[in-house]
């Protein structure tokens, strides 16, 4: 599932390319045409991610909402594109730039306020200039759960995922079994901060490069060697630091790495 990085790329792609933008909408799968009618004939006039969600706002207050999901997919052609595949949920074309998505979770119309509801029950964004780390601190502090696991919950901290989770709890010496209520200010900045920093040059490069990832994080065959990471996918492989090989749990059916000496959990930090 895309992270927040890849939904605010996107967001920042589309404010740059598409606002101001006339486009015609379809649905050549079938799932959308009455909503695709709605959308037809408008202007884009601005784009914003928060989170895993991306909001297109057309002129009218007519708001599209997509959260692409494990599977979902949007492809771009500067111009009016080749013929839809079978599965393009919903197209928007215009002689200059036209989108096909395919495959999203959630593909929807949203009045302003609906849109509202929703944001107001999502965590905070670290990429989002108005995010509150004291929101998020005490958000991560509810509960006797993992930090771990209560880092994915999107209505703590939005726009984590899988991979981020594993590299900024390295970065800032965390170990990720730690409850989350035992979790101090401290701790906190240097996570938000690890947290922050990583979306944000994820965002602006396409891609996530944790530092000081060794070179060859990623060689197996099939894999984005543009990525590097410390610790995700590197199970028996050296930590960066310390030479320890990279261990895997399994936590609420999710692979976790981490580096057992670097991250090792300590009684009594409250």
């Amino acid at each position: 599932m895309p992270e927040g990085n890849i939904i605010h790329r996107l967001a920042r792609v589309h404010h740059r390319w598409l606002v101001g933008r006339q486009f015609s909408a379809d649905s050549p799968q079938g799932r959308f045409t009455q909503d695709a009618r709605r959308l037809s004939g408008r202007t884009l006039v601005g784009v914003e991610a928060h989170g895993k969600h991306l909001f297109h706002h057309f002129e009218g207050g007519v708001h599209l909402h997509l959260h692409l999901g494990l599977v979902g997919n949007i492809r771009h052609f500067r111009c009016a594109g080749p013929p839809p595949s079978t599965a393009c949920r919903l197209r928007l074309a215009s002689p200059h730039a036209t989108l096909h998505l395919s495959g999203p979770q959630r593909c929807e119309l949203l009045s302003p306020e609906a849109e509202a509801d929703l944001r107001a029950r999502l965590g905070e964004d670290p990429l989002r200039p108005e995010a509150s780390p004291s929101r998020a601190f005490e958000a991560l502090r509810r509960g006797l759960a993992p930090l771990a696991t209560v880092l994915l919950d999107q209505t703590r901290i939005s726009g984590v995922g899988n991979i981020l989770r594993a590299e900024a709890l390295f970065l800032a010496r965390l170990p990720p079994q730690l409850p989350a209520a035992e979790l101090r200010p401290d701790d906190f900045e240097r996570l938000w901060t690890a947290l922050r920093e990583l979306l944000e040059d994820a965002a602006r490069d396409g891609r996530i490069v944790t530092p000081h990832a060794p070179p060859n994080a990623l060689t197996l065959p099939g894999r984005r060697r543009e990525d590097r990471f410390c610790v995700y996918d590197r199970v028996g492989q050296p930590c960066p630091r310390c030479a320890t090989p990279i261990t895997r749990l399994s936590l609420s059916g999710r692979g976790l790495f981490f580096c057992s000496r670097c991250q090792a959990h300590r009684r009594g930090r409250r």
